[in-house]
């Protein structure tokens, strides 16, 4: 393969992960404050908002669980691309139905909705750049993956926060849909979806051939090895965490800290550049310190005592080192995972990369509850 054909691929895959997490990213700081309106206009109890908000963080990692396998096993048999492109169609129909929401049930809808589809873009996407890249450069080829999620939960606060609190005076309602200035940022990210969606249609080529795969039935049947299952529970743990966090803190900065939209969207716009800066540096020179198992370690030690530090503190500086030193240890963590679990199999990337994202999903379920029930 040509190295500027690989770059390019390699390129329009990283930018669907970017766009797919860019959609995530305008969510998540906007989401108590986008709840709490459609909740009041449903007349629903406020003393419920927060019960919802968990609810709607819990509802999309739990479809994305039920289907993400399915996805892994038809990408296996019928080639990544097409995988790839079903999940941007579901990502252009979720960010729209979010957008033109009227009630908390148009809500519901669209996540799950979402969940169903998206659940296909990240690990399979993943097992794309598994197929085209050597095992030695796997490592660092999934940190550019991390950087491109990074980027995504970076740019999307941000760029939610700006789009969201804009003087944009238009409010049209068509049947159940809503148009007003709330509508403004997931309709933005609808069209960056729509253009990825025409890129990955018209310039990705398949990777490996996949007729070695066509001619078997495809078995449900796994088989797990020891080793498999210890990076699969270290992927729920971290996974767990950081939803954990995800979840408190766009509630706690809210109703403890006084914070606003901007402040909350500050620190994930932090803890997503922290990732993205950090994620290629330990996967490139990580490596000549320590090993991936005790980076992996130290990452989760780092993660862990940062979260439960962080009830402590109320300074917004404070509040903020606290959350450096959180995204650091993930950073740690998610590369050497991801590049771990590529590596058990050449045969079954795609199933096994999308059971870590099983995994994964499991621990972005459980996460948000206890975070609502601890703060609650």
């Amino acid at each position: 393969m040509e190295s500027k054909k690989k770059l390019n691929r390699i390129f329009l895959i990283l930018l669907s992960l970017f766009v797919v997490m860019l959609g995530y990213g305008i969510l998540l700081p906007t989401l108590p404050y986008y709840t709490e309106r459609l909740a009041l206009e449903d007349n629903l109890d406020t003393d419920l908002i927060n019960f919802h908000i968990g609810l709607l963080t819990s509802i999309y990692p739990f479809f994305q669980l039920l289907f993400v396998v399915v996805w892994g096993k038809l990408s296996d048999k019928y080639g990544r691309k097409p995988i790839i492109i079903c999940g941007l169609i579901g990502f252009v129909i979720m960010q729209l139905l979010t957008g033109l929401a009227t009630s908390l049930t148009m809500l519901y809808i669209a996540r799950i909705f979402g969940g169903i589809f998206t659940s296909s873009v990240i690990p399979v996407s993943n097992a794309y750049l598994s197929d085209i890249t050597s095992e030695k450069r796997r490592t660092k080829i999934m940190a550019w993956s991390g950087v491109a999620i990074s980027s995504g939960v970076i740019f999307g606060p941000a760029i939610g926060g700006f789009l969201y609190q804009t003087d944009i005076h238009i409010k049209h309602t068509i049947g159940l849909l809503h148009l007003d200035r709330f509508s403004v940022p997931f309709l933005f990210v609808a069209l960056l979806g729509l253009i990825v969606l025409f890129f990955v249609m018209k310039w990705l080529k398949h990777s490996t051939p996949v007729h070695k795969f066509t001619i078997q039935k495809v078995s449900l049947r796994f088989t797990f090895t020891k080793y498999f299952i210890v990076l699969l529970a270290l992927s729920f743990v971290i996974q767990f965490v950081v939803t954990l966090f995800e979840t408190v803190f766009s509630i706690y900065g809210k109703d403890e800290l006084g914070f606003n939209s901007k402040q909350v969207a500050i620190g994930f716009m932090l803890c997503g550049s922290i990732m993205a800066v950090l994620q290629p540096v330990f996967a490139s020179y990580g490596g000549n310190i320590l090993s991936s198992k005790k980076q992996i370690a130290l990452g989760l030690l780092l993660s862990g005592l940062s979260l439960i530090a962080f009830p402590f503190f109320s300074n917004e500086f404070l509040v903020y080192g606290l959350i450096v030193v959180f995204a650091a240890g993930g950073a740690m963590v998610t590369p050497n995972l991801l590049s771990a679990v590529s590596l058990i199999s050449n045969k079954n990337t795609g199933r096994n990369i999308s059971i870590q994202s099983s995994t994964n999903s499991i621990g972005q379920i459980l996460g948000p509850i206890l975070g609502i029930w601890l703060i609650t």
